[in-house]
């Protein structure tokens, strides 16, 4: 009995050993992306390296809330990266100074990438600009940054159509107002897929504001009517 027992906490122990080889083989190779809602020591780890840098100046309690992910924004915004608010790898390598390694992440395709960061800000500004109209409101939203992408008058990317400025005034009224780092909900996520699937309820409109907000003067005096969804008006 007594030599059983032995066995038993060898193998305990052993075990114990390989855990610890492999996270240890993990830490020195690769990475954990940590997001909005991520928790843990890593998560601590990133606060007080954003804390060192001065862009974040809130508690280190290793959950990934709204402070942290807008500090992970202003310091990927400083560092000439994917603006994202996702501590992934180029965001940890810059701010802890190392390269991690290729290989620790599965092999993801540009063009996978690309879609996934359109529908992350598309979603965005459709919850910040849209979150109370009607679905297809949603979708024209969306449609409405497309549209723009489409066009030389605008920035051929979403994320720089939805961070343009003219005269050092945001054309989005939430990235004036910090809105548009707010966590999309599930129905805007969904009607950015369908923008960027093809659906364009207002056509080629490439603007839109609501009459009760704004007198949008310019935009009724250059631009021609197109049609109206819940409170949105849009024009091209």
């Amino acid at each position: 009995m007594q030599g059983n027992k032995k066995r038993f906490i060898s193998m305990i122990v052993i075990a114990l050993i390989i855990s610890l080889q492999l996270v240890s083989v993990f830490a020195a190779e690769g990475y954990i992306t940590l997001r909005y809602g991520s928790k843990g020591t890593e998560v601590s780890r990133l606060q007080q390296a954003l804390k060192n840098k001065g862009y974040y100046n809130s508690t280190v309690d290793g959950l990934y809330g709204k402070i942290t992910e807008r500090a992970v924004i202003s310091f990927q915004k400083d560092s000439g990266i994917l603006v994202d608010g996702i501590a992934g790898r180029q965001t940890q390598s810059k701010l802890y100074g190392t390269t991690t390694a290729a290989s620790a992440t599965p092999a993801v395709s540009r063009g996978a990438t690309t879609r996934n960061d359109d529908v992350y800000w598309l979603s965005r500004i459709i919850h910040a600009e849209a979150s109370g109209e009607p679905y297809q409101g949603k979708v024209a939203v969306g449609s409405v940054v497309l549209n723009r992408v489409s066009s030389k008058d605008f920035p051929n990317t979403i994320y720089n159509v939805i961070f343009e400025y003219y005269n050092n005034i945001p054309q989005f009224s939430p990235v004036a107002d910090g809105t548009i780092y707010n966590t999309p909900n599930s129905e805007s996520v969904k009607a950015a897929e369908t923008a960027l699937s093809g659906s364009r309820p207002m056509g080629n409109a490439t603007y839109f504001f609501n009459p009760s907000k704004a007198s949008g003067s310019w935009i009724v005096k250059n631009k021609t009517y197109v049609g109206k969804i819940g409170d949105h008006v849009f024009y091209k």
